[in-house]
């Protein structure tokens, strides 16, 4: 039996992925979150209701993308949209719900495996069941499937109290999947307020020796760190010049060609306060070592790309930043056609 998870780095060439949906969309009031306010100034991660247009936009948007993908040949599958306007609740706990528009940030996929991460925010604790169908049909497919240990996300989870530490305490195993992204035998965890201590050992333990999770630390500690370093093909990565430098490039990394990313375009639709940074732009997805998905706006990234001998494909994603995803945030990858390398 062919298992329908097969994936091992970032670029091999992409047959089968997840897009998520903007359907739905709120930001609910989380403890979480309002930790994540006081230390990430940048962004404002306070709680709203998303305007009709921006959801409509939005889909239409990803309905362009999936059609693009599917012209290439790739399977895409879609999560049933969730609509949870009441509390959520656990012995611990009340919160409103979040939306599956980000698959990147609740599920992992390694090898033939899909993890559930045990995600920072209350709000998302149960955002995996939008996806239990797609997931149920990839275990029946050989495919192994678990989720890691179920966080309480109780107050103790959170550091509410100094704002130039990390929003996380090491309370528990807590860590969003777009903390990790991979090289073959090599992922790189992000410690940051959306991934503490514990989640990379929790990852490491459960990976085992097949695999290195280096912790990635000193570089940027917001949140996830898919605008910070992006893995192009093997040997070449790009990253964000304002955090990434010669001493705090992951050892592993060093002999690595590096590319810096050029300043962002802004790109601004909407009135809402930005989920996102401009660093957005950087969010890119590919789909083989020769062909990348990016922002239709960011015409210097696109540019240095190509010179660097990648195709691009350039598309439109209106409220990335209002939303807080970009083209490899709203996917998740599954299926690639490759195998387990070292590469570093």
């Amino acid at each position: 039996m062919r298992s329908a998870v097969n994936v091992h780095n970032e670029w091999d060439p992409l047959e089968e992925i997840i897009v998520g949906h903007a359907t739905f969309a709120q930001i609910p009031d989380d403890l979480g979150i309002n930790a994540l306010s006081q230390i990430a100034p940048d962004v404002d991660v306070g709680a709203r209701d998303f305007p009709q247009k921006i959801i409509e936009e939005t889909e239409e948007d990803l309905a362009v993308f999936v059609s693009e993908l599917e012209k290439l040949g790739v399977t895409v599958r879609r999560p049933a949209p969730i609509e949870c306007r009441e509390t959520i609740k656990t012995p611990f706990w009340d919160s409103g719900y979040f939306f599956s528009y980000c698959p990147r940030d609740v599920l992992m996929s390694v090898g033939d495996l899909i993890i559930e991460t045990p995600n920072v925010l209350r709000s998302r604790f149960f955002e995996p069941w939008a996806y239990k169908d797609i997931l149920t049909e990839y275990l029946k497919s050989g495919s192994r499937w678990i989720s890691a240990p179920r966080p309480s996300l109780d107050d103790k989870t959170y550091n509410l109290t100094d704002a130039e530490s990390c929003a996380l305490n090491n309370h528990e195993p807590v860590f969003d999947a777009a903390n990790v992204i991979r090289a073959g035998r090599d992922l790189f965890y992000l410690v940051s307020h959306s991934g503490n201590d514990l989640g990379h050992l929790w990852l490491q333990s459960t990976l085992g020796p097949e695999y290195r999770v280096h912790a990635c630390r000193n570089m940027y500690r917001a949140a996830h760190i898919d605008t910070t370093l992006v893995f192009l093909r093997p040997g070449l990565v790009l990253v964000n010049p304002i955090r990434i430098n010669k001493e705090n490039l992951p050892e592993p990394l060093r002999k690595w060609d590096v590319m810096y990313a050029p300043e962002m375009e802004k790109t601004t639709y909407s009135d809402l306060p930005p989920l996102a940074s401009d660093w957005i732009g950087m969010n890119l997805l590919m789909i083989n070592p020769e062909l990348a998905v990016v922002d239709v706006h960011q015409t210097s990234l696109i540019k240095m790309l190509e010179r660097a001998g990648i195709n691009v494909l350039p598309l439109l994603l209106r409220h990335g930043r209002s939303l807080g995803g970009g083209f490899h945030c709203v996917t998740l990858d599954v299926r690639r056609r490759g195998c387990l390398e070292t590469y570093c």
